[in-house]
């Protein structure tokens, strides 16, 4: 204990209490493994820890909710965990309209104390992710149409660099650093605390929240009305449309989750091209702002987002048109696939329709975000049980294929998906963008050279 100035800095190995849970992951599909694991008290005690990883060339892998993917993380092999979940502190500055958080604050953490103090932050889509993991790769979601992308939220950060030294970054502290934070934050150090821009509750918090389900022919008339937001969602409006298998029915149904970020008069009248199909299951209410997410399709989301140990693959692609056709075509295809692989029908495919008013207005080459005129998001998950290779191999297969009928389908020829989104099979231009690379690398050069941030969709110190 003389090694660390904090006596909450614990360390765990495999066959001792606290190592599961310092190590545990929302998927387990080519996961990294790990010989010990490290839970730093102090910021004191994780700089401690990266000088002593780095001199020893010790790999280690930061986690602060454990819900980040990539394929790319299965390079990790046999090395260090600092769990910083613990990290949880929230201070809310209200006179400043700003919050600080740690690294271990979920979004799920977040949304009570804001909404209790009367502001709203743009979030992800799920509950159980840090925070700061969804903003260092882009954050998409609900409220993208009027505030942004999380990133664009983000006012500073204070982290750990790969030479142990603490730093802040910002607009006015590190300029370059903060830049590439923003959309490539996982390449550059150990983020300690990050905070945000937040804002006066819109209409209150108080949303129209829709849940609609179509089935068989119907949902042929659903993806019609879907695609014809073609020229992309109002800024207050957003869907998600899952494809899945349903039990009870055996058979493959539409949910889709619609929500309006306004009073109820504005919202039905949002949702009317959706309701006016009469879809055979509807259910509209309003709904709070710190409920929004955990709500997501009657709460059944918030279950599979913050289960742990999961086997499951995704292959993600960034949507940049509505295509009626091309939802059609994915349903029937994941019909015969739900009838003929029992075993992954627990899978899902998810039309993710998100407003982009405020995304592209902030200028393209304000962050190293690359993909701001993205109309929304498709995330093909498929899920199988441990050991069940068949439905595995079907899953790749089907994956692979949906992903390049949305390539050609939705004006996306580049496969371009963001870093969060991404399954770690992509190209560095199809997650950074081409454009942004040369300084991208060029910051990765400056702040680690020897690349000991080298797992999660890892830059280069040079480009081309």
């Amino acid at each position: 204990m003389g090694l660390w100035r904090a006596r909450e800095t614990v360390i765990s190995f495999p066959s001792s209490p606290g190592f599961e849970e310092a190590t545990e992951r929302w998927t387990v599909f080519r996961p990294p493994t790990y010989r010990a694991a490290i839970r730093p008290g102090t910021v004191a005690d994780i700089q401690k820890v990266v000088k002593l990883a780095k001199k020893n060339k010790i790999p280690f892998l930061t986690r602060g909710a454990g819900h980040g993917y990539s394929t790319s993380l299965a390079l990790f092999q046999d090395g260090l965990s600092v769990d910083l979940s613990q990290y949880k502190s929230i201070q809310i500055n209200k006179n400043a309209q700003t919050v600080t958080i740690g690294p271990g604050v979920t979004t799920k953490d977040l949304l009570d104390p804001l909404f209790n103090a009367g502001f709203e932050i743009q979030t992800g889509t799920c509950q159980c992710p840090s925070l700061i993991g969804v903003t260092l790769g882009g954050g998409v979601g609900r409220f993208q149409g009027i505030h942004g992308l999380v990133l664009d939220a983000l006012l500073s950060v204070r982290l750990v660099t790969a030479k142990g030294d603490i730093v802040e970054a910002s607009k006015t502290s590190n300029p370059d650093l903060f830049w590439a934070i923003r959309g490539a934050g996982t390449n550059f150090g150990v983020i300690t605390s990050a905070t945000y821009r937040i804002h006066p509750l819109t209409n209150q918090g108080d949303f129209t929240y829709g849940v609609f389900a179509f089935l068989g022919n119907g949902t042929s008339a659903y993806f019609d009305a879907l695609a014809s937001f073609k020229d992309g969602m109002p800024a207050k409006l957003s869907s998600f449309s899952y494809i899945i298998y349903n039990d009870t029915l055996a058979q493959t149904i539409v949910v889709s989750n619609w929500v309006y970020l306004g009073p109820e008069e504005e919202g039905l009248k949002a949702i009317e091209p959706i309701t006016k199909l009469e879809p055979p299951i509807s259910v509209i209410a309003r709904v709070p702002y710190n409920e929004l997410i955990k709500t997501t399709v009657g709460g059944n989301f918030a279950i599979l987002d913050c289960a742990r140990s999961l086997t499951l693959d995704n292959y993600n692609l960034n949507q940049n048109t509505y295509n009626a056709a091309l939802y059609k075509s994915t349903f029937e295809k994941m019909v015969k696939w739900f009838d003929e692989n029992p075993g992954g029908r627990s899978s899902s495919v998810v039309f993710e329709n998100l407003p982009n008013q405020a995304v592209v207005a902030a200028p393209s080459d304000e962050t190293a975000f690359s993909y701001r005129s993205a109309k929304g998001y498709v995330i093909p998950t498929f899920l199988w049980g441990p050991g069940d290779t068949a439905t595995e191999k079907a899953a790749n297969k089907m994956g692979l294929e949906l992903r390049n009928d949305f390539a050609a389908g939705s004006d996306n020829k580049a496969r371009a998906v963001f870093a969060n989104y991404a399954r770690g099979d992509e190209t560095l231009e199809q997650i950074y963008g081409k454009d942004k690379l040369p300084k991208l690398a060029g910051v990765k050069k400056t702040w680690d050279p020897s690349n000991i941030f080298a797992y999660n969709h890892p830059l280069p110190t040079k480009y081309p």
